[in-house]
């Protein structure tokens, strides 16, 4: 079954969303773009995930629960979970390990966790935007071990990404697929070396980037979180 996919879209719980980015917002656009397969990734916590996947289950779509990690050397990391309550658990983990530094709304914009109705039911107080203290083979041992398969996001970047940050993508992690950004594969970027699986992904902070993305296409042997999983661990 082949389906399109936008799997790195982040809500207003991540202080840089936009407060339109509520989840039956995304939900709706999602619909309307016609995509099968969708991911809500916020920086750092996985709190919004539960209202998302209520909705998605609504509407038919393959939810796929993540986080997007900020490492300790400042490299994000697209970590995709088998199922909520997987990526909750690395949400709280990866929440311990933000410094205590706390979010002032007035300058980095509000963190509100929603309900499926777009009521707010709670509001984070670390500033979910900044790096935490889990070095990146850290990140990758804890994501694997909750089920997930760690990506490296929009590598192709000059800030934020496993390459900016460490120079390559390190041998030592297994990395299997990469992600490269919009304007990466409007200008051609190819990954440093062969046999990744490329995701392409909108990095939606607002609902018209994420109208204005080229979702492309995924093919799965069934039609679950877990085959898609398997297919990125593959390569």
């Amino acid at each position: 079954m082949t389906g399109r996919y936008d799997l790195h879209i982040h809500s207003c719980l991540s202080p840089c969303g936009d407060e339109e980015m509520t989840p039956n917002n995304i939900v709706g656009m999602a619909q309307v773009l016609e995509l099968q397969i969708l991911a809500v990734s916020d920086h750092n916590t996985a709190r919004q995930l539960p209202a998302v996947e209520k909705l998605c289950r609504e509407a038919g779509i393959l939810f796929v629960p993540a986080i997007e990690i900020s490492t300790a050397e400042e490299a994000h990391i697209l970590s995709l979970f088998p199922d909520v309550q997987s990526a909750l658990a690395m949400g709280e983990e990866v929440y311990d390990a933000l410094p205590p530094v706390k979010n002032k709304p007035e300058i980095f914009g509000n963190q509100f966790i929603l309900d499926e109705n777009d009521e707010k039911v709670g509001e984070l107080e670390k500033l979910l935007i900044n790096a935490t203290t889990l070095p990146i083979g850290e990140v990758f041992k804890r994501v694997r071990a909750h089920g997930g398969v760690p990506v490296p996001a929009h590598i192709d970047k000059n800030a934020y990404s496993v390459i900016s940050s460490l120079g390559m993508i390190p041998p030592e992690l297994g990395v299997r697929a990469v992600e490269v950004s919009d304007s990466g594969v409007k200008k051609g970027y190819r990954p440093p070396e062969e046999g990744y699986f490329v995701l392409n992904d909108s990095d939606a902070h607002c609902l018209d980037v994420m109208c204005g993305h080229e979702a492309g296409e995924i093919e799965l042997e069934r039609w679950s979180v877990r085959a898609l999983l398997e297919l990125l661990r593959g390569g």
